[in-house]
């Protein structure tokens, strides 16, 4: 999500490297995510589901086994806020089929990731800053394996 909104990466180029990454036989982790301003029109689900299509635009079938998606609303990316456990289970439910696994990262830590691990939509997390405190990176490894 940074490498968007710092460093120009559009869903196209998201796309191709995703497809080179694929074709060397990497497993790709392509986030998604929308910035606050969209969030508060309420065009997250498009643009999540949007970014999410052209990102996997020609990718195989078997190719997807090696995706995992990790939705990353870009204005709780490092912020200290945290989408709600229901707009989480939420938008990762919009970002992919059945078939793909869908993360979530956005200020996951110790207090939060319980209840945003508990969402049926939520298959995991994109632990940041929390991942450096070995006491609260336990607690989340706890959670996740609840």
């Amino acid at each position: 999500s940074e490498r968007r909104q710092y460093f120009g990466e559009t869903d196209e180029t998201v796309n191709l490297r995703a497809k080179a990454a694929l074709g060397a036989g990497l497993k790709v982790i392509i986030c998604v995510g929308e910035m606050l301003r969209d969030r508060e029109q309420g065009i997250t689900a498009e643009l999540v589901a949007l970014q999410t299509k052209i990102a996997l635009l020609g990718v195989g079938e078997e190719q997807l086994k090696n995706v995992i998606i990790a939705y990353e609303p870009v204005w709780a990316i490092g912020t200290g806020k945290t989408a709600t456990a229901e707009q989480a289970d939420e938008v990762c439910g919009e970002a992919a089929a059945e078939a793909l696994t869908v993360q979530y990262g956005g200020s996951m830590n110790a207090k939060n990731a319980e209840e945003l691990l508990s969402k049926v939509n939520v298959d995991g997390g994109l632990i940041g800053g929390a991942s450096l405190k070995p006491v609260d990176f336990s607690v989340i490894v706890d959670a996740a394996q609840k």
